[in-house]
């Protein structure tokens, strides 16, 4: 009592001692406010995972869990979710209903036969909530039909998963694929005919996404589905190519242009492409094409330097990146090897102002 006196006094007789006061009232409310936040705060962090996916929290210091993005792509993987998806022995069965033949992936899918997968927070065993966010992004943006060019398709992939989503929400479809591994090229037809895509739903064309027409080298392999990294050779002269005939190593493939391809096509709503680090040089020769006739493009980035390069390149050209995720990389002796490949998911504001 005797201290609220001798307060009260000397807030009325020292204008200094007052504004102190209430300087320290202003300070603990402050402190009050910011201790609420903090709390509300750790709340969230700790249901949120709860919330969004059944995932282990040992996955919160997932890499995959960090991108830059311009929209929500866990929302828009919800979105798209096969409420009723069915298992089928042999498959890998994903959230959204598409199956993958375990036969494809040898040593990785060998046992997982008849699973169905939750939804992939933040990743699955092929990619990350990065490539799903802006993959079906481009089926988000599509109109009544959705046509989907995927470069380097291997079993074809994201044929089939952007197929799959633009068929929930009713649209029509147009799926393309180029591969240059033969065998990839039964695994993409085979895995459209399982996902129910008819003959003329889709198309897969053996050869390697170019700048040019011509013919390259590409690696042959022992085991089907041994290799998803395979590089193709361009530009081999004669004697290259002699010796990778006699000792059986490569074979020889035609190269696509991407003018060739998109000229059966008036537009494609998705272009995606994983072309093992010739991104860059696609993109560069073929910008003017892809403004006129590509609605969005997912890229497969493989090192730090291609991925300025497309940046600087895409955004001068009046794209807007929407998805980002940056390759990982481990560092050895001063070097660096790309141990994931990066995303960059790019809308065209000419067709998709």
């Amino acid at each position: 009592m005797l201290r609220d006196v001798l307060v009260t006094i000397g807030l009325r007789l020292f204008p200094i001692v007052r504004q102190l006061h209430a300087q320290r009232n202003t300070l603990v409310e402050e402190r009050d406010n910011l201790s609420d936040q903090l709390k509300i705060y750790v709340d969230e962090k700790e249901t949120a995972p709860r919330e969004v996916a059944p995932v282990e929290r040992t996955e919160s210091r997932s890499p995959f869990w960090f991108y830059n993005s311009s929209f929500d792509p866990i929302e828009l993987m919800k979105k798209y979710q096969c409420d009723n998806a069915v298992s089928l022995p042999g498959h890998i069965t994903n959230y959204l209903g598409v199956h993958t033949s375990t036969d494809f992936f040898p040593g990785i899918l060998s046992s997982r036969g008849g699973e169905i997968e939750p939804i992939p927070f933040p990743a699955n065993w092929h990619t990350d909530i990065a490539e799903w966010g802006a993959a079906l992004r481009a089926v988000d943006l599509s109109g009544a039909s959705f046509s989907v060019l995927e470069l380097g398709c291997g079993w074809g992939c994201w044929m089939n998963n952007t197929g799959a989503a633009a068929r929930t929400v009713g649209k029509d479809v147009h799926l393309m694929g180029v591969e240059g591994d033969p065998d990839y090229i039964k695994f993409a037809t085979s895995a459209c005919m399982t996902n129910g895509f008819s003959v003329e739903e889709f198309e897969v064309l053996h050869g390697v996404a170019a700048t040019e027409s011509g013919v390259a080298l590409f690696p042959k392999q022992e085991i089907a589905g041994g290799s998803w990294g395979l590089e193709p050779i361009f530009g081999a002269t004669s004697d290259v190519r002699e010796a990778a005939a006699v000792n059986g190593s490569h074979i020889e493939i035609p190269m696509v242009s991407l003018r060739d391809i998109v000229a059966s096509e008036r537009r494609f709503d998705l272009l995606h492409m994983d072309i093992q680090g010739g991104e860059v040089a696609l993109v560069s020769e073929n910008l003017d094409l892809m403004s006129q006739s590509i609605a969005y493009v997912v890229i497969g980035t493989h090192s730090r330097e291609i991925e300025g390069r497309l940046i600087a390149e895409m955004s001068a050209a009046g794209w807007v990146l929407e998805m980002e995720r940056p390759c990982i990389f481990s560092i050895t002796a001063g070097r660096t090897s790309t141990t994931v490949d990066g995303v960059q998911g790019w809308r065209n504001t000419v067709l998709l102002p």
